[in-house]
């Protein structure tokens, strides 16, 4: 599979931070890439400067093998995190004005079923609801027909029904054979969505591959999860380590058999005992931290 985008050693200074460290990164034709990271990590610039609205201090970035040019900019499309809707016309209207900006764009109709506009075409824009309107900035993005689309945090703010109605429209773009990059902050969007992720930190790519390839090469072990109040006031005495998180302790298993013994041992109730395998969350917080960022 060839590579449609190339980052190579983008490095960003501002006045008194260096944003970007050196990031380098190749997404293939056809896939959805994720670019997460915490607050701060450097992820909306990297992504900034690719689209074209920052310049690099130093690097290199290729569309298909070639510097970044008109043709970029032509068959790229973007849904930024936040954008500002013509207000008093409709659904329908805001479509046809987007559409004479290009010279190749995709048919009205064709946006229109990606997207499953047609139930409110002909609704103010001051009208629609959050899931709408996100629905409405991603058939803007695809308007010009996109050979690679860009989408910045599409669903924050949603509701879970919101959310998972939006993620079958990425999916439903991705069939279309064009290449998606996501920048999220829900683990599990990035799970269902991207073939490929890259975890940045600090200005850096910290971890990269497959969400499966990842967590494999991260983890051994699976979670038991077990209500505090099933277990004995005294934790310390238990042959094992407790990770108390809100009204749950979770409990890091390399061997489930062994430790469901020693639960029962101890006289535990097992009854609500819960068992997962870990998750992008558990390896984003294990390579990123803990605390807060701002």
């Amino acid at each position: 599979m060839s590579a449609i985008l190339q980052v190579k050693n983008l490095v960003k200074h501002f006045k008194k931070v260096q944003a970007v460290k050196g990031v380098s990164f190749k997404v293939d034709a056809g896939i959805c890439f994720g670019l997460l990271g915490p607050n701060g990590a450097g992820k909306t610039t990297t992504i900034e400067i690719i689209e074209g609205i920052k310049t690099p201090t130093q690097g290199e970035i290729l569309y298909k093998g070639e510097a970044l040019s008109n043709r970029f900019q032509q068959e790229a499309g973007i849904m930024f995190q936040s954008t500002s809707l013509q207000e008093f016309i409709t659904v329908r209207e805001t479509l046809h004005m987007f559409q004479q900006l290009y010279s190749v764009t995709m048919s009205l109709d064709e946006v229109i079923d990606i997207c499953a506009l047609e139930e409110f075409l002909e609704r103010d824009t001051r009208q629609l609801s959050g899931g709408q309107r996100q629905r409405l900035l991603l058939a803007i993005a695809l308007i010009n027909d996109p050979e690679i689309i860009f989408l910045d945090e599409p669903t924050t703010g949603l509701d879970p029904q919101s959310r998972h109605n939006f993620w079958e429209l990425i999916t439903r773009v991705k069939t279309q054979g064009k290449t998606v990059i996501l920048t999220t902050h829900y683990m599990e969007e990035a799970y269902s969505l991207c073939d490929t992720i890259a975890i940045m930190d600090h200005g850096k790519i910290i971890a990269e591959g497959t969400p499966k390839n990842l967590l494999a090469t991260h983890f051994s072990d699976v979670v038991l999860q077990i209500p505090i109040e099933d277990l004995p006031a005294d934790t310390q005495a238990l042959p094992f380590k407790i990770v108390e998180i809100q009204e749950m302790a979770e409990i890091l298993s390399h061997d489930v058999n062994v430790t469901i013994e020693q639960l029962m041992q101890q006289g535990i109730d097992l009854r609500h005992l819960q068992i997962r395998n870990r998750t992008l969350d558990d390896l984003f917080l294990d390579i990123t931290g803990k605390e807060l960022r701002h």
